[in-house]
């Protein structure tokens, strides 16, 4: 039996999630259909809506909604010390490990295997930040993975001039992992050992 165009399309969309394989997007697929029309609206809302209300800060690169950033605007953060991440999952994670800072959104990772290279990333403008700002330390929060310690290097190396202290997370992460999936305590404690570049 041939596939249901509209069905078809809208598997295929599901499968373009990160983790979702042909099987389980097929299922979403067919709950979506099984959703009576109410249900089925609010969820195709809630994805247009997303996309029309969320953008990135231009300050920080963290995701907002509407023109005030919550994190860049928060007069109660430190605003001495950036983190430099990744991507926005891994400052939600070390957000709720209780960190109050400022934060600074990478976009990726060198990875030159992946067509990722130093130019793709937001370091210029992580340096002007840095030099324009009040900055006492940079800690750089990346995944300790082969290609997190080459960028966390790369970054250092830059930043050494301007005389900031620039701090990594210490090794309570294990290498090779990914910081999205620590837990709370593990982060609290890889920012407790951090050490200087």
């Amino acid at each position: 039996m041939r596939e249901l165009p509209s069905l078809e399309k809208l598997t295929l969309s599901f499968s373009k999630l990160p983790g979702v394989g042909s099987k389980s997007a097929e299922r979403m697929a067919y709950a979506v259909l099984r959703m009576d029309e109410e249900d089925r609206a609010t969820f195709a809302s809630a994805i247009e809506e997303v996309g029309a209300k969320i953008s990135k800060c231009p300050t920080c690169g963290l995701y907002r909604e509407g023109d005030a950033c919550p994190c860049c605007d928060d007069e109660e953060r430190d605003h001495s010390i950036i983190c430099v991440v990744e991507g926005d999952r891994d400052a939600m994670t070390i957000e709720k490990a209780g960190y109050r800072g400022l934060y600074h959104v990478l976009g990726g990772v060198i990875s030159p295997s992946k067509g990722l290279l130093p130019e793709g990333l937001s370091v210029s403008s992580l340096l002007e930040r840095v030099k324009n700002g009040n900055f006492q330390e940079v800690i750089l929060a990346l995944s300790p993975t082969i290609e997190g310690e080459t960028t966390s290097l790369y970054v250092s190396k830059l930043l050494s001039p301007t005389g900031i202290k620039v701090t990594r997370l210490g090794y309570g992460l294990p290498m090779g992992g990914s910081l999205d999936y620590a837990d709370g305590l593990t982060i609290e404690k890889a920012f407790e050992g951090r050490k200087k570049i």
